[in-house]
């Protein structure tokens, strides 16, 4: 879709020779676009739940509500959350260097305390992929596939995926990252969770001074501060926490080589940093109205500008 987009936007603005954007430009310019559509997903998704309430919108194909959740869930994202050395009592929130990717917001956080089995591994026969333990009985011990796997490996706290039983000393685990022992391992249920309230930090200090309203292993909570979550009661070391977030979409970028006439840089989609736009088809028209807004700006052609706010205020407008 990228390549389309930039096709687009060369032929609006070379029709009355306005002006050529570079591909450092254009790659500059469809971030923000991307950007500011994205944004304006949670905007339009607000407006919808107020139609509804107001019993304003339809249903079946005309719940357009239903249509923004679907398109917001995709880019949301579940996954287990870093505890941070030496005690293990905070966790490190989403970002490119914990989870791969940065939040735009927390939707949850669930918790997972329910510690079914816990030893240290006696070995590591048969491959990266196996728990071993020759002093346990996990069958005895209730673990069943999908349980959670807790370990330190090389300082860094791993959470592993019970995958098969394959006797009463020996679980089968993903990813296989598992290549020494002895290591110290804990088994929590996977089936058993509890979603952790945000509290606000104001409202923290009060709410653990009452016994009554303290949060508790039935109803923990967790604040932010910075990019660490702090989880109240303090869980146990090994407690499997888990962030469902919704990631940003990752920044588009047009990629070329210099093999076309006069040295004119050429689409080239298997560059290793290519990446297309995340939004989805139906957005095109308004990515390049966004963009080509940028390019007026950036060349001063002020009805470039004005042509494309106004098929953008247009397109808005249709979808009311």
């Amino acid at each position: 879709m990228i390549n389309d987009i930039r096709n687009t936007v060369l032929a609006v603005l070379n029709k009355n020779n306005y002006g050529y954007i570079s591909p450092q430009d254009f790659n500059l310019y469809a971030q923000q676009a991307q950007m500011d559509l994205f944004e304006d997903y949670f905007y339009a998704y607000n407006y919808q739940v107020n139609k509804e309430n107001q019993r304003a919108s339809g249903t079946g194909y005309a719940d357009i509500k239903k249509g923004y959740v679907e398109v917001i869930d995709f880019f949301s994202v579940t996954t287990p959350l870093t505890p941070i050395a030496p005690n293990y009592t905070q966790y490190n929130l989403p970002s490119v260097a914990t989870t791969g990717s940065d939040y735009y917001l927390i939707n949850k956080i669930i918790i997972n305390n329910t510690l079914v089995a816990s030893g240290t591994t006696t070995g590591n026969v048969g491959g990266q992929n196996k728990i071993i333990d020759s002093n346990a009985n996990f069958t005895s011990s209730g673990v069943q596939v999908g349980d959670i796997v807790f370990v330190v490996i090389a300082a860094v706290p791993t959470y592993l995926t019970v995958t098969s039983i394959d006797s009463n000393i020996q679980l089968g685990v993903t990813p296989n990252v598992i290549n020494t022992f002895p290591l110290d391992y804990k088994i929590y249920k996977g089936n058993t969770i509890k979603e952790v309230e945000r509290v606000e930090q104001s409202k923290i200090t009060l709410l653990n001074m009452s016994l009554l309203t303290a949060p508790s292993l039935m109803f923990p909570a967790y604040t932010t501060e910075g990019s660490i979550a702090t989880l109240y009661p303090t869980p146990a070391l090994g407690t499997v926490v888990t962030s469902q977030y919704i990631r940003y979409p990752k920044p588009p970028k047009w990629t070329y080589v210099d093999l076309g006439t006069d040295n004119e840089p050429v689409f080239d989609q298997s560059q290793p940093d290519y990446q297309d736009f995340e939004l989805f088809p139906d957005d095109a028209t308004d990515l390049t109205m966004k963009i080509l807004q940028y390019a007026g700006v950036s060349i001063r052609e002020a009805s470039v500008v004005q042509y494309a706010g106004a098929k953008e205020a247009a397109e808005i407008n249709s979808e009311k």
